[in-house]
């Protein structure tokens, strides 16, 4: 019973095992849970636990922490920080917090590394998906399967006051891919190299980082009940 968090810490000893994970999400966004059809009123959540039907996902490392839902660095680590430290949470609080901490924040440069594919740019947040959505209905990767072998990567430009209403319009639409300057990209493994050290969360629990960070793909690594 918890949120991303709580899937993560569960999750993370059980993959590569026979076991199956069962959940009850009670969380602040429970992105994984609603992208796999999991979230919902308590009787649901009851009902798959009794009825469902077990299935095998990916997950992902970062840095060598694994993730299930979303990985990142950039705006949305240090949002996970600041709302870790909260007495109280929900989406309310998200929202005020990411409100006070966007004031100063700052982009910064970065290098996504795909083999020899290199794409220098400008990143305000980046992120990268095993599922679609950080939770909320916030499709941050729509079209990111939890069961393809792949993750999606999704960075974000530089925002303004101006250019962050149609941003965050596109984000619950599920059209962020059309915003002018996101950068996209799919595949099992990327690099992201930067200026200097700084913090990274793994389903919203954050950590420090150094200035590359590795991302790969576990296919078929954890077993989790679905609606059956």
């Amino acid at each position: 019973m918890g949120g991303d968090g709580t899937l993560n810490e569960v999750g993370s000893a059980l993959v590569g095992t026979t076991a199956t994970l069962g959940l009850v999400s009670c969380g602040s966004g429970n992105g994984l849970a609603r992208h796999l059809g999991i979230h919902g009123s308590p009787a649901h959540a009851v009902d798959i636990l009794r009825h469902g039907r077990p299935r095998l996902i990916d997950s992902g490392l970062a840095d060598g922490h694994p993730f299930f839902n979303v990985a990142g660095i950039g705006f949305e680590a240090e949002i996970a920080q600041r709302f870790n430290r909260l007495p109280r949470r929900g989406f309310y609080r998200y929202l005020t917090t990411s409100a006070q901490a966007f004031r100063r924040w700052q982009p910064e440069q970065i290098t996504i590394v795909e083999g020899n594919r290199r794409t220098p740019l400008q990143s305000f947040t980046l992120v990268v998906a095993n599922a679609d959505q950080y939770g909320n209905n916030a499709r941050i990767a729509p079209g990111a399967r939890v069961d393809d072998g792949q993750l999606d990567l999704c960075a974000l430009p530089p925002i303004s006051w101006r250019s962050a209403a149609p941003l965050i319009a596109r984000l619950f639409l599920g059209k962020i891919q059309g915003g002018k300057n996101v950068t996209t990209r799919r595949g099992p493994h990327f690099v992201i190299e930067r200026t200097s050290a700084g913090r990274l969360h793994t389903d919203g629990e954050s950590h420090d980082a150094g200035q590359r960070i590795e991302f790969t793909v576990r296919p078929a690594s954890l077993r989790v009940l679905g609606p059956a």
